[in-house]
């Protein structure tokens, strides 16, 4: 049975970097991002564990719809071989609104040419019927995909 309380949102971002670089940086260099998309990312601090590694929280400061929020997250699994990290929000204003928030990013490799292919899934149980499903945060996200290929593809 599926409650109207729990969602799913997806969505693809086309990219030049190559999946290896991309999923690096959101895996290894987290703290990178900010450099990459300033405006949106004021940064990202490592709180328990080591970069790159299951287990570790890390911490981010974010600009989303003109407000400066937070969010902390656990690394819940990385599979490096297939460029993906999933993340679960443990704390942070996402929490104000949802029980539950999971973040899958997996870059996949074009099949043809360069560049990848940047798929991001929401997975998340909201607090109550209320709450809007969280399409801008998406769309925050993709903007942020597309700052990170900009700083990877110029070489950082």
């Amino acid at each position: 049975m599926s409650s109207v309380l729990t969602g799913k949102l997806e969505a693809d971002v086309e990219i030049k970097a190559s999946a290896e670089k991309f999923h690096d940086m959101f895996c290894n260099r987290p703290h990178h991002v900010s450099k990459a998309s300033s405006d949106k990312i004021q940064g990202c601090d490592l709180h328990d564990g080591d970069w790159g590694t299951v287990g570790s929280i890390v911490y981010w400061s974010y600009v989303h719809d003109g407000e400066a929020k937070k969010a902390k997250e656990l690394v819940e699994a990385i599979d490096s071989e297939n460029n993906s990290i999933t993340f679960r929000v443990i704390e942070g204003d996402l929490m104000k609104e949802y029980k539950s928030f999971v973040i899958k990013i997996q870059a996949t490799p074009k099949r043809e040419g360069e560049g990848s292919i940047v798929h991001w899934t929401f997975e998340y149980e909201k607090l109550h019927e209320g709450i809007a499903h969280p399409e801008t945060l998406l769309e925050f996200a993709v903007q942020v995909s597309k700052d990170m290929d900009t700083h990877l593809i110029q070489g950082n």
